[in-house]
């Protein structure tokens, strides 16, 4: 990017830290991430101190590291930290946490999706928290196969139809519905403050329908009116979000939160909670946990969670379920069997995927499986490469898996290729990125790649910034591949000079895209003709100090990014500690408006 780097982010994907060992003694940690992609550095750098001044040029911004540490073999004792809960991801998003037809913390989260996947210093003293308890704990694979949430067998159960959206924001058919306003100059809708905490606490979670844009907060969900900006309700949780999904079905989402809220004596709470939340209503539909199908009286953790039509799935180390997305019927849940497998996360919107490991390290067997959303039962599996210890999807329809092969990812953060899937689990085509020429990226989730979307038959992602004509800054554009041959297309969206472009999401057969401004500028929202490629200002906003740094203080890899109906929101997926010398103010987000 072309602005000074701020306080980095930690992803919306994964969760929070070492939790009381299960009952019968030490086993699987239940704090384990679901798939990463590998462990984290033996010792995390200082947390930085908050963004500095504009530079009088722009400096080239710091790129994320492009290879991952080792993970921990399973069944050997734990010698280094382990990642727990990043997003970032994911996941529309990415983000996503946040990031995939997605909001970029998922692609967005998202978050790493968002969707994360690191590369910034708060996500890398998060993989630290876990550090205590591994230390003697053994990780022991275990395997799951489905077994009905209805134990009569009656087959009385719910139909997991309609489709899910990316976070909210509209994708309809045609050429897309977002137009340019007749005024594309922006103005401040609302900025919510970031509280200060001395602890880092995870917030991950946006979304944005036709009245509401809701935020996960300190404890509690928001809703806000999109209209004006005003607080519309509030859902006190008495806990923490750990995780969030990134889609929204029939205007309801789902969360994952802690048992509890952090004390002196239990400072991490398990993430074993699940929620639906009606985003216009401000109501908690239900809750639920699940408890082990191998006997234990103790919930289970989970890392992560999506929605498909009316499903939701939960997974992680521990196990996955599935539950009906209106009244929180049990559809499904998985149960270890003698293979060693495990459901590593689900991808869900349009359909519902899962990656699935069996074996023991270092000979773990990964696949790639679309399932039937209601009863959990395998459709199609593909087979990954060997050598794998984790892989994302990016897309459920069509099946896209990322992966980073012989740890040969470069500039694209966590994958080296991917593997786009037919309707039968055949390989259709394989993308290779080890070029370094691309800047996607894929965190320690299965649903937590960001900078990534799929339409129009082609993959769009950015390339990775580089030098331009002027002086000073940075710039990039976004690409696109081809689907069915998996080669690179003609297709060029510029970022201009001294900005950088990232995509968000689809509009029809347009592309909605930011731009990153330089130091001295405002960002802008673009709508990207699929056939031709031409940009259309959809918002330009401000370019003053208080704006433009209120704006940059996101990262493109790793907050939540939401654009509808002219309004935009960019949210953090982290609260921490301020700074004792920046004065620019913190927001959990920040959001512009041209009506």
């Amino acid at each position: 990017m072309s602005t000074p780097p701020p306080p980095s982010q930690p992803p919306s994907g994964g969760f929070g830290a070492p939790q009381d060992p299960p009952p019968g003694g030490f086993g699987k940690p239940e704090d384990q991430p679901s798939g990463g992609f590998g462990g984290p550095p033996p010792v995390p750098p200082a947390m930085p101190a908050g963004p500095p001044p504009p530079p009088p040029a722009q400096p080239p911004t710091a790129q994320p590291p492009t290879s991952q540490p080792p993970t921990v073999p399973a069944g050997q004792p734990a010698g280094q930290p382990s990642y727990g809960y990043p997003q970032e991801s994911y996941g529309y998003p990415q983000q996503q946490p946040q990031p995939v037809t997605a909001p970029m913390y998922a692609a967005q989260s998202p978050a790493v999706p968002a969707a994360g996947g690191g590369g910034n210093e708060v996500r890398t003293q998060l993989m630290i928290v876990g550090a205590a308890l591994l230390a003697i704990v053994l990780i022991v694979g275990g395997g799951f196969w489905y077994v009905s949430g209805d134990d009569k067998g009656s087959g009385n159960q719910p139909v997991a139809d309609g489709s899910a959206s990316p976070g909210g924001d509209k994708a309809p058919g045609g050429g897309g519905t977002e137009k340019a306003p007749a005024k594309t100059k922006s103005k401040t809708l609302v900025n919510v403050p970031m509280p200060d905490s001395a602890e880092i606490v995870q917030i991950p979670g946006s979304w944005l329908t036709d009245t509401t844009y809701a935020k996960s907060d300190m404890g509690k969900v928001v809703g806000y009116n999109v209209a004006d900006g005003a607080k519309k309700w509030e859902i006190p949780l008495n806990a923490n979000v750990c995780a969030a999904s990134r889609w929204v079905s029939d205007n309801k989402t789902a969360i994952l939160f802690d048992e509890a809220l952090p004390t002196a004596e239990k400072k991490y709470q398990p993430c074993n909670q699940i929620g639906v939340i009606d985003l216009n209503s401000g109501k908690l539909l239900w809750k639920a946990t699940s408890k082990s199908q191998n006997g234990g009286d103790k919930p289970i953790t989970f890392a992560e969670v999506t929605v498909s039509g009316q499903t939701v799935a939960a997974g992680g180390l521990n196990g996955g379920a599935a539950w009906n997305l209106a009244d929180g019927k049990v559809l499904w849940s998985a149960k270890t069997d003698a293979d060693r497998c495990e459901d590593l996360g689900y991808g869900g919107g349009p359909a519902l995927a899962v990656i699935r490991r069996c074996g023991q390290y270092p000979n773990y067997a990964l696949s790639a499986q679309s399932l039937d959303p209601v009863s959990g039962a395998q459709k199609s599996s593909y087979k990954l490469p060997a050598g794998l210890d984790g892989a994302a999807i990016v897309s459920t329809k069509p099946l896209i898996v990322a992966a980073d092969v012989n740890d040969t990812s470069k500039n694209a953060t966590g994958v080296s290729d991917l593997f786009v899937l037919d309707d039968g689990g055949q390989l259709k085509a394989r993308i290779s990125l080890t070029s370094g020429n691309y800047d996607p990226e894929c965190g320690t989730e299965v649903e937590d790649c960001t900078n990534m979307v799929v339409g129009n038959g082609k993959l769009y992602l950015p390339s990775e910034e580089h030098e331009g004509k002027a002086d000073s800054g940075r710039t990039n554009e976004i690409v696109s591949f081809d689907l069915e041959t998996g080669k690179l297309t003609a297709d060029r969206a510029d970022a201009g000079e001294r900005s950088t472009i990232y995509p968000m999401r689809m509009d029809g057969s347009n592309l909605i895209a930011h731009k990153v401004p330089p130091y001295d500028g405002g960002g802008q929202v673009v709508s990207i003709d699929g056939k031709t490629m031409k940009e259309t200002v959809l918002m330009q906003n401000p370019a003053t100090k208080e704006s433009q740094r209120a704006e940059t203080q996101f990262l493109a890899d790793s907050a939540e990014f939401h654009y509808g109906n002219g309004r935009y929101f960019i949210a953090r997926n982290a609260v921490h500690s301020k700074s004792s010398v920046a004065t620019d103010p913190y927001y959990i987000f920040v959001s512009f408006t041209t009506g």
